[in-house]
């Protein structure tokens, strides 16, 4: 894993400083821009197998959303200062278990890596660069590597 430097992590905390207060709105965003270029993603979370709700409206998508949201920026942040990721080991387990359960391969984590740098190139009024992007992918593959580390 490569380290996390201090431009990464200052490019990292300004984006996520601009997006937090509409955490919501961008979490819902970030998973319809998963679906958009991934429908058949839908398949792999239970509150919408059944479900006639529009998936913008979808009140446990929402909440579902945010909180990924949060739970990825918050652990970006926090990358550099930790030296790794930063997330309640119990919540780790959980997620190793939950995407392994559901099916999640690599090519699910990189099309969430992609609607993630989707979402915060719209999100971050600021320019978008090449620097943003690598630093948000650094940041999501080492979270992506801990939940896989867990995926047994």
């Amino acid at each position: 894993m490569s380290s996390f430097t201090e431009e990464q992590e200052a490019l990292v905390v300004k984006s996520w400083n601009s997006m937090k207060k509409d955490a919501g709105e961008w979490g819902l965003k970030f998973f319809l821009k998963i679906f958009e270029i991934a429908p058949s993603a839908k398949k792999l979370f239970s509150f919408l197998k059944d479900s006639d709700v529009p998936l913008d409206q979808n009140p446990k998508l929402k909440i579902h959303a945010k909180s990924v949201l949060v739970m990825t920026c918050e652990a970006a942040v926090q990358l550099r200062k930790a030296g790794k990721v930063v997330v309640r080991d119990s919540t780790l387990k959980k997620l190793g278990a939950t995407h392994l359960k559901y099916g999640v391969v690599d090519e699910h984590f990189e099309v969430t890596k992609y609607a993630l740098w989707e979402t915060i190139k719209e999100a971050a009024s600021e320019i978008w660069s090449v620097d943003k992007k690598n630093a948000w992918g650094e940041a999501f593959d080492q979270l992506v590597s801990a939940i896989k580390t867990e995926m047994k």
